[in-house]
């Protein structure tokens, strides 16, 4: 008579049920995220605002004033792109909610009931919210490049093939633009806790400091603060043409906006991890 049967096996090691609960906190955020209404709307007008205004700009200019349309040397591509300054907008919103809500109804503590970590649950937020970003910049920035370009080549501009060095750089680095600019407002909300106080604060270090600094008559100080405004910084990355002419390089842009949303996060970590609900 054969013996008893091998007992159960060892359980998963702590390596994979920290990979679940891992699992288990981005699956929660992107439940609470995508049944939310607001969030398909504030999605949807990020591309519609995004392709909306980048044809009106590009429908503004007109390839008469030049003596001969190849002579115009208007950057195509960052004209194409020009709604972004509008679509950044419906990002910033976004991404606040994802956090500054949860305050205001008070299901932020159930969330921490369930991911007493809190750390984990800001990366969640951010892996989440940075994705959902990532998915309608993506299609607001083709839409753009596309519907611009008909209309520039409606009316004779020369345009520059779309699978160009620049034009991709300019393309992949709007995206990635809009994904660091919603990282910074989720850490933003994430410190300030209101709806209302982030969002301004945010919409007025990526509005407001641009505008300051073209009121500063003094040019060098008018270029440091270009310079050193996230969303002017950043959106360098979208030139293709006369870059000797910018205040500061594409990729050097990004890094500076890379650092606002880095000090955001970060003050949103110690806020989360230090203060009580």
């Amino acid at each position: 008579m054969s013996g008893p049967g091998p007992g159960p096996g060892p359980g998963p090691g702590p390596g994979a049920r920290a990979g679940a609960r891992r699992l288990g906190t981005v699956h929660a955020e992107w439940t609470k995220l995508r049944t939310l209404t607001s969030t398909w709307w504030l999605l949807s007008a990020v591309v519609g605002l995004t392709v909306a205004a980048g044809v009106a700009v590009s429908g503004s200019l007109t390839a008469g004033a030049c003596p001969v349309p190849a002579e115009c040397h208007e950057d195509t591509v960052r004209i194409g792109l020009t709604g972004i300054w509008l679509g950044q907008g419906a990002v910033i919103v976004l991404a606040v909610l994802a956090v500054s809500g949860e305050y205001g109804t008070g299901t932020i503590r159930a969330a921490l009931a369930a991911e007493p970590r809190r750390l984990r649950l800001l990366a969640a937020k951010a892996l989440v919210v940075g994705a959902l970003t990532a998915a309608a910049g993506a299609a607001a920035v083709a839409g753009a490049l596309l519907a611009g370009r008909r209309v520039l080549a409606a009316d004779g501009f020369p345009l520059p093939a779309l699978t160009e060095g620049p034009v991709l750089r300019a393309a992949a680095g709007t995206v990635l633009y809009l994904v660091l600019t919603a990282l910074l407002a989720l850490g933003a909300g994430a410190a300030l806790r209101d709806t209302a106080t982030a969002v301004t604060a945010v919409l007025a270090v990526c509005y407001l400091l641009p505008l300051l600094a073209g009121l500063v008559s003094e040019p060098e100080w008018q270029e440091r603060l270009l310079r050193l405004a996230p969303s002017t910084a950043g959106l360098a990355v979208q030139a293709t043409a006369n870059l000797d002419g910018l205040p500061i390089g594409p990729w050097p842009g990004l890094a500076v906006l890379t650092a606002w949303t880095a000090a955001a996060l970060a003050a949103g970590a110690a806020v989360l991890c230090t203060r009580d609900v």
